[in-house]
């Protein structure tokens, strides 16, 4: 897998060997940052269920100031880690090892953050979860964006505390679902 674009562009992004991680593909990426383009410069980004660490890595090259990934798995997050250090982005970036769900419930280090990855295992139910905590703990920006990676044949939340769903996108079985918070 590899950067798209950026600085980092063509980069290689090591994904942790074995089934324990699911990549985004570069074409649902691709789509993704076309889609949030406006609001990446700058921005503070939260990956939770980081994986490889692919969505909050391309943020980076794209101009986001900073980047917390959150990862349960040690040997997952120890995959970010190297990817982050040997692309020279530690220095902006915050690893966080836990169950995301629990992170959520207390203001996030990094915080509060203009973009949200949330890339759950499918149709385990994290992803409302954790849309539930974002919309609740004070861990988003008065503007922000939120974007769930999901099962195409699981249905979108429409709306979930401040978190209003601006629009959906299908990619064969994967969806991608962009929330945006409300006043």
């Amino acid at each position: 897998m590899r950067v798209i674009a950026g600085r980092l562009r063509g980069s290689v992004i090591r994904a942790p060997a074995g089934g324990a991680v699911r990549p985004t593909y570069d074409r649902v990426r691709e789509s993704v940052f076309s889609m949030i383009e406006p609001a990446i410069d700058g921005a503070a980004v939260l990956d939770l269920f980081a994986g490889s660490g692919s969505l909050g890595i391309e943020s980076l090259s794209r101009g986001s100031n900073r980047a917390t990934f959150i990862e349960i798995d040690k040997r997952v997050l120890s995959v970010v880690s190297e990817n982050v250090e040997r692309l020279g982005l530690a220095g902006r970036c915050r690893l966080i090892r836990g169950d995301a769900l629990a992170v959520l419930k207390r203001a996030v280090p990094g915080g509060p953050f203009d973009i949200a990855f949330v890339d759950p295992p499918y149709s385990s139910g994290l992803a409302i979860m954790a849309l539930e905590l974002l919309a609740d703990a004070g861990n988003l920006a008065d503007e922000a964006i939120v974007v769930v990676e999901r099962a195409s044949a699981d249905a979108p939340l429409v709306a979930v505390g401040r978190l209003g769903l601006n629009r959906t996108k299908r990619y064969g079985s994967t969806a991608v679902d962009f929330y945006e918070t409300r006043a």
